[in-house]
């Protein structure tokens, strides 16, 4: 069969190559054309746009970008006419998805969504897109499901969660052997740094986060670069004394932190999982944080404190990202009795999220149901 896939984060670039792997999988002869990053690529994908072109963050930054957005729009429209697939699947990257899942709809092409929109957390109308132009939902967060079915009458697959394939599938690391490569001390505990993904917010975090390093010189930070942002752009910031940079890395410096700072979105969950204890930080433009505190009600920023329904870790968002506030929290996360606490949490955590195999479910799901769609077109 062929399938249409359209990624368009680092987030989506990783899930999205776990689905074209199990989709191979059952499927010999998957023809995969996509929007997404060299993961996706690697795993037998035809990348047509890289994420790294489609990135922009908050209110303000889409609308400077709104011309070279519709163009991108434009352009996905044709493609997909060119390739005619009979799937179209959609990650996460709801902004622009949403968009072509109702052109799709239109045109009679087959439309299942992989890691709902959060729906739940701002732009709840979308409920109404979603019911007509998706044909199968499949969600990730345990809550998720009864956000759609009991609230919404809207039935969707609950997956479990593909971090937990991910990560189950990564190699152990070797401590030492990660140190000497990466330049770093061979004994102080590492502090890990996670600033996001695009250049506005990771240059807002990492202008906050490294303030604080003065006062744990017993400890060595190290800097987690995103694979869509080359090493000139954080060379500034890694001037710095005590601070180190990893490229595409993230899961290996998860595996030997004792701590980190991570900016909020799929990371806190990533590094929970990774059991490190964390502090959340978020701090966006002025204009950006005005209109969301307007329009999201969430308890939460964090998918660590949104699953469990409670604090589990702390979060410092706008004002509350300063270097006082992240020093306190950061001492808290440092002391033993904390972090048995956290430890404990976490794996509750893992627990709500399922077992591994989401990736799997998914492709099982989407490869049935086209087969069951091109024998009623046989019929016909």
């Amino acid at each position: 069969m062929k399938y249409y896939i359209i990624a368009g984060e680092a987030s989506g670039d990783l899930h999205g190559s776990n689905l074209i792997r199990a989709l191979k999988q059952k499927d010999v002869h998957a023809n995969i054309r996509c929007w997404g990053g060299d993961l996706m690529k690697n795993a037998g994908g035809d990348v047509v746009k890289h994420y790294k072109d489609l990135a922009f963050m908050g209110f303000f930054e889409v609308i400077v970008n709104l011309k070279t957005i519709l163009n991108n729009i434009s352009f996905c429209k044709e493609d997909i006419q060119n390739f005619n697939p009979d799937v179209l699947i959609f990650i996460d990257y709801p902004g622009f998805n949403m968009r072509i899942a109702k052109w799709a709809k239109q045109q009679g092409f087959k439309t299942d969504y992989y890691i709902s929109p959060q729906i739940w957390a701002w732009k709840e109308n979308r409920i109404h897109a979603i019911k007509r132009d998706i044909d199968n939902m499949y969600v990730i967060l345990p809550f998720e499901k009864n956000f759609y079915e009991k609230k919404h009458n809207y039935p969707v697959y609950f997956v479990g969660h593909p971090l937990i394939d991910a990560i189950a599938k990564k190699q152990p690391v070797d401590v030492y052997k990660f140190r000497v490569d990466n330049g770093l001390d061979d004994h102080r505990p590492i502090i890990a740094i996670l600033p996001g993904s695009r250049k506005q917010e990771v240059s807002k975090m990492l202008e906050v986060m490294l303030t604080i390093i003065d006062d744990f010189k017993d400890y060595q930070f190290v800097i987690a670069g995103a694979p869509s942002l080359d090493y000139e752009f954080y060379k500034p910031f890694v001037k710095k004394t005590n601070v180190h940079f990893v490229a595409n890395k993230t899961y290996d410096l998860l595996s030997v932190a004792t701590a980190a700072l991570v900016t909020s979105g799929t990371a806190t969950l990533e590094t929970a999982l990774f059991k490190v204890p964390e502090v959340v930080c978020y701090k966006g433009s002025w204009i950006s944080y005005q209109i969301a505190k307007r329009i999201i009600t969430l308890k939460y920023i964090s998918l660590v404190n949104l699953i469990m329904d409670k604090e589990i870790v702390t979060e410092l968002i706008q004002n509350d990202l300063n270097t006082k506030r992240l020093k306190e929290e950061l001492l808290k996360i440092l002391d033993e009795n904390k972090r048995t606490a956290l430890f404990l949490d976490y794996y509750e955590l893992e627990q709500k999220l399922g077992g591994i195999g989401a990736s799997e479910k998914v492709a099982t799901y989407i490869y049935k149901d086209g087969l069951k769609n091109q024998k009623k077109e046989t019929i016909k």
